[in-house]
């Protein structure tokens, strides 16, 4: 069942019914102001940080669904009826209603007796604020009286003091209004130098500032009093709960349409020019007047909008492609590295299943971010991985998250995944081989934000590697720590407490035992990364050196962690062994046989190819590969929070969409194009538009999660839009299966596709060159023949071109003639 369809020439995806199964969202902003908006104008919006800065307030979970959100009222005087044409808040019966999601801006509009409106929502490159444009057209043969009333409710700035500290926000908000703008300055006069303002391109005929007059009492924000009667109270917020509404008056002729725009933003005032009049306590205004009135100009709007435009065609423009699969094209050309940017900007911290208050940016997370944006964003890349470097402490560890408005690391989740300093080597490597920029590896970089201790970057890859060679368990692989990329499998914690945190619980063990076979094949991959950097910077003593360590490492992976058909996931704490078949649940798991595979082990000797093989025997489903099986049944202290969710959801047995692409990319080191396109078309969005009322989620973005087959919602899908599934399935599809991946030599072209593809052709933009690529398939299999500018060319990398080549043409064959 549909709920909508895909517009591919406009990248909108349109829904069609504003009753989709759960809140299906969008993002607006691109920098450092944005905004979670729902096909229903739900949502909020924040600068920078979104527990911080918070300007709107949301409340989750609640009943009905998605409130609140940016709401317009409209109001016929003659009829006395009022509705919104978004559907949210009054849920009124409209007609033609849809909801536009676009890159970067959402389109909600319907009709109602007559009556169309719609609303583009967008937030401009370059400036802290949100867009409305309201569009309302009279469809009647009569002359239309209609009321606008908008509305918003603040956020008290920290969205966890807000939903809190009731005592205290009960009577701090504080408002001003002038010309017609309503500025929040909700601590304004104490510790803050920032505050919001809600603006309108009309003349009012009047304004509410407080929630509690705006409303009514006991009433919603589906029939508020204000609305109901026809007019505003002109009320002031003293405490209680600010919120912004304005009012104006539309007098449209039959067939005349009128725009009005409302603008939502944020400004900070330097310390000394905080109040205007400086020994005052109101806001010196005067800073951001140039602003408000720029876009409230339809012109200024306009033109925003069209560069708005012009950024994502520019990003998206990165990596076309043309295949024989419509959905491979969609997601490729569109959904996937948009949403891919959209997680380099947010990691974890802001979506309708992540609150905005709980985390911050993820260190694991955002390097593996980086994989699928470096070639779009290498600016943002490079200074995301110093970011990141800047938070390692001295040990080579990391702090598991940072703040987004500090840069500085998390003390509240603190450190102890063992896995996450080996992440940094490979987000750092991916840049390097997109960009050809060595200079990075000399920046000075602080350990722990610590002026005084920087070293250059490369030091700081030394030390990650270095971090796992220091905490190696007793089969000689590395230790798990607080736990590896499954924060759920928690080996040392042992927590009995109900409501403790298995991620910041005190450790019950001293960690010297439980050790991790996905990290044995992640350092690996890592070390074998690292090898080719120093190899690239000539370096060949300390390339040796790496390459002696991952081939030490692989060995032991291959020695202590094959169980026979698969690959184990761990030890635990007294030297068991987790993911085998010695285990009555949780036999085998997805992560070690992708991770593996991918570093090549066990390629040589068939060990790999049975992994897969086991894989698909008894983790695939048609809902995609599932993270372990059997499911845990009952809670195991010693495995922690893995355990402790019902079969099939989460980490329990369910498909945790984030390690599927590991097993594609692992299916194509073996040559096994069609499994894996057939893994990578199981949990495409697009795919499942088909069954959205099973998936639920939005069919063009990925989710964590999707129920398993162990779940009573077998193939539900959770926790949408924040993912490393999104980096992961972009690489896998563009660098592994379509097989066009950047080296530090060059292009590579080495395609692993289906058998039953004829071929496929692809626009790549690389080190300042755009790379038209044809691929064709001569006969079945993977071997690669070159031509590059019409001349035959050895191997499958495309070299680097001579300076100011801005153009390369590469074809490609591929199979074995006969």
């Amino acid at each position: 069942m549909r709920f909508g369809y895909f517009d591919d020439k406009r990248q909108e995806y349109v829904i069609t019914r504003p009753d989709t199964p759960l809140p299906w969202i969008n993002y607006l902003g691109c920098e450092d102001f944005f905004g979670i908006i729902s096909n229903t104008a739900g949502g909020y919006c924040f600068y920078r940080d979104p527990r911080l800065r918070r300007l709107t307030r949301y409340r989750y979970n609640n009943v009905p669904m998605d409130f609140g959100g940016r709401y317009i009222y409209l109001r016929d005087h003659e009829a006395g009826i009022f509705w919104s044409p978004t559907w949210q808040p009054t849920r009124h019966e409209v007609e033609n209603y849809f909801c536009r999601h676009g890159l970067g801006y959402t389109v909600i509009g319907s009709s109602y007796r007559g009556v169309a409106a719609q609303v583009r929502y967008f937030v401009p490159l370059g400036a802290p604020l949100e867009i409305w444009q309201l569009t309302v057209t009279n469809h009647r043969d009569r002359p239309l009286t209609l009321s606008v009333f908008s509305a918003v409710e603040f956020c008290l700035w920290d969205a966890q003091d807000d939903t809190t500290n009731f005592q205290r926000n009960f009577s701090t908000g504080e408002v001003e209004i002038e010309g017609g703008v309503i500025y929040h300055e909700t601590e304004y006069r104490e510790r803050r130098n920032h505050f919001a303002f809600f603006a309108c391109s009309e003349p009012l005929i009047g304004y509410d500032t407080s929630r509690d007059a705006f409303l009514g009492p006991y009433r919603g924000w589906d029939r508020p009093i204000a609305v109901e009667q026809g007019w505003s109270f002109n009320s002031i917020a003293h405490g209680w709960a600010p919120m912004g509404s304005h009012h104006i008056r539309l007098i449209l002729a039959p067939g005349e349409s009128r725009q009005v725009i409302f603008l939502l933003g944020y400004h900070e005032n330097p310390p000394e020019e905080k109040f205007d009049p400086p020994d005052s306590q109101r806001i010196n205004k005067r800073t951001v007047c140039r602003l408000i009135a720029d876009y409230l100009e339809p012109a200024y709007v306009e033109m925003a909008f069209e560069l708005l435009r012009a950024h994502w065609d520019r990003l998206l423009s990165t990596f076309q492609v043309e295949t024989p699969d419509p959905h491979t094209n969609r997601m490729v050309n569109i959904w996937n590295p948009y949403q891919c940017m959209v997680t380099l900007n947010l990691a974890r911290s802001a979506s309708y299943f992540e609150s905005g208050i709980g985390r911050g940016i993820g260190f694991r997370d955002s390097n593996q971010d980086l994989l699928a944006v470096v070639a779009m964003a290498p600016e943002r890349a490079r200074q995301r991985i110093l970011d990141l470097a800047a938070t390692q402490l001295e040990t080579g560890g990391a702090y598991h998250q940072y703040q987004p408005l500090t840069k500085r690391g998390n003390d509240a989740i603190g450190s102890g995944f063992n896995d996450d300093p080996l992440w940094l080597v490979l987000s750092t490597a991916a840049y390097l081989k997109e960009t050809g920029d060595g200079s990075i590896l000399d920046e000075p970089v602080p350990y722990d934000n610590r002026p005084g201790s920087e070293e250059p970057l490369y030091r700081h890859l030394e030390r990650s590697i270095r971090y796992t060679l220091e905490r190696l368990g007793p089969h000689g692989l590395p230790l798990i720590g607080r736990a590896d990329w499954n924060d759920c499998l928690n080996l040392n914690t042992f927590s009995e407490e109900p409501g403790e945190s298995f991620q910041t619980a005190p450790l019950k063990q001293d960690g010297t035992v439980a050790e991790s076979v996905f990290i044995g094949g992640l350092f690996v991959l890592a070390a074998r990364e690292m090898t080719g950097i120093a190899r690239w910077r000539g370096w060949e003593e300390e390339a040796l050196r790496y390459e002696t360590a991952a081939e030490e490492m692989a060995r032991r992976v291959l020695e202590h962690g094959w169980d026979g058909d698969w690959f184990l996931r761990a030890y635990d704490a007294f030297g068991r062994k987790v993911g085998s078949r010695e285990c009555s649940e949780g036999q085998i798991f997805i992560e070690p046989q992708g991770m593996c595979v991918i570093a090549g082990i066990g390629v040589e000797d068939g060990r790999a190819q049975r992994a897969l093989e086991s894989v698909r025997e008894r983790l695939s489903t048609p809902h995609g590969i599932l993270l372990h099986q059997p499911a845990y049944t009952r809670y195991y202290v010693h495995l922690g929070e893995i355990s402790s969710y019902p079969p099939g959801y989460k980490e329990n047995g369910a498909v945790f969409c984030h390690t599927n692409p590991w097993v594609m990319i692992a299916e194509t080191v073996l040559g096994h194009g069609d499994q894996a396109h057939e893994y990578y078309l199981r949990i495409n969005p697009s795919v499942r538009e088909e069954i959205s009322e099973v998936h639920r989620c939005e069919p063009y973005v990925y989710a964590q999660m999707i129920a398993g087959r162990d779940a009573p919602t077998f193939g539900e899908a959770k926790n949408s839009w924040l993912t490393g599934t999104a980096a992961w399935n972009y690489v896998a599809i563009t660098q592994h299966i379509l097989g066009i991946c950047p080296t530090f030599s060059g292009l590579r072209i080495a395609p692993v596709i289906p058998a039953g593809w004829e071929g496929f052709t692809a626009r790549r933009v690389f080190r300042g060159a755009m790379y038209h690529i044809t691929v064709r398939r001569v006969g079945p299999g993977n071997r690669v023949s070159l031509r590059v500018d019409g001349r035959p060319a050895e191997g499958d990398v495309v070299p680097l071109p001579p300076p100011g080549v801005e153009v390369i043409r590469v074809e490609a064959e591929i199979g074995d003639r006969y």
